[in-house]
């Protein structure tokens, strides 16, 4: 691993992209690993015992691997539009048979536990999502010998994690499935193509690019390689795989043809993601306030709900827009398979 190269020399460049709250799992980044390619965990949401349980089974199969985690980019909120919201979403809950709590709850997602057991017990490569932090942070990863990227969305971002001292960006397409990961919690992906978007990243800012968002197959892999990306990251092509957590309602949504776009929604957590178009987006999309993490509390007990009675309606259907291409079969095949295709040309 080095300064110049990130993720060191990979047999296929072909990267697991984290996915916060079930579907990444060890299983799903070591069988990318082991195809030739590199996985990161999910960091999000976990509790630093599950995050150090996750990286122990990780790190006993192999050394490509890497964890995300998401920077608190905290923005003043309306409490009394918060309020309306939550009175709004009662009737969700109750079809559930679960509460809400209409008191907004602020969190730092334990940002600070997270980071000083990774500086306790380092990993090869720490990606950040949602903002940046403070240059001191980037270099006590680097003096444990974690590589550091900074997840970004436009140019002007990736300007401001060089300026921190970070090894490589990860360049998110407006394609991408689940959450963007724009530093600012309220812009909504910009409609640029991806691989016009890794272009102006690389020409504008020199660092190594890891490019992700709205990848369905080996011409979209090619395309963003061709355009400067080092490695692309695959997320929604893994949603279906066998190793990853995926609830079952949305496995089976994403081959739906009920389903028949995505969006992207502040509805579910308050932070734009791109996701499956259903019933709770069309009821609740255009009255949601933009307070994250605040309303991902507040929905968090209606989604686990509706994941265990399998009620795809009012689940957040993360999905990028190449979810057509997502399979259910095994990781290492799919991604063996992609790099079959980008050898043949």
């Amino acid at each position: 691993m080095t300064r110049n190269r990130p993720l060191g020399a990979l047999p296929v460049p072909i990267l697991a992209a984290p996915m916060a709250g079930g579907p990444s799992t060890p299983e799903l980044v070591i069988a990318v690993a082991e195809a030739g390619g590199f996985g990161f965990l999910a960091g999000g949401y976990a509790t630093v015992d599950s995050l150090a349980e996750q990286v122990g089974r990780v790190r006993a199969r192999t050394d490509r691997f890497g964890v995300n985690l998401f920077v608190p980019n905290r923005r003043p909120m309306d409490a009394d539009t918060f309020r309306a919201y939550a009175e709004a979403l009662v009737p969700e809950a109750e079809a559930l048979g679960v509460g809400i709590d209409p008191e907004p709850v602020d969190d730092d997602d334990l940002w600070t536990a997270k980071l000083e057991w990774l500086l306790d017990h380092p990993v090869p490569v720490v990606s950040l999502t949602f903002g940046l932090p403070d240059a001191a942070e980037v270099a006590a990863l680097h003096a444990v010998g974690t590589a550091v990227l900074a997840s970004v969305t436009t140019p002007e971002e990736g300007r401001s994690a060089a300026e921190l001292g970070v090894d490589g960006l990860v360049v998110q397409g407006p394609g991408a499935g689940g959450h963007s990961a724009g530093h600012d919690p309220r812009r909504l992906p910009s409609p640029v193509d991806g691989a016009e978007l890794v272009r102006r990243v690389v020409d504008g800012v020199g660092l190594p690019v890891i490019a992700a968002g709205g990848v369905d197959g080996p011409g979209a892999i090619r395309a963003l390689l061709d355009a400067g990306a080092e490695a692309v990251a695959i997320g929604t092509l893994l949603l279906r795989s066998e190793e990853a957590g995926t609830a079952p309602a949305h496995r089976r949504a994403l081959a739906d043809p009920r389903f028949e776009e995505t969006v992207v929604t502040h509805c579910f957590t308050g932070r734009p993601a791109r996701a499956l178009r259903n019933g709770f987006i069309e009821r609740h999309g255009a009255q949601a306030p933009f307070a994250y993490p605040a309303v991902h509390h507040l929905t968090r007990p209606i989604r686990r709900a509706a994941a265990a009675a399998e009620d795809p309606e009012r689940l957040h259907l993360w999905a990028g827009t190449g979810y057509r291409s997502a399979e259910e079969r095994p990781a290492g095949e799919i991604v063996r398979d992609l790099a079959a295709a980008l050898r043949r040309g």
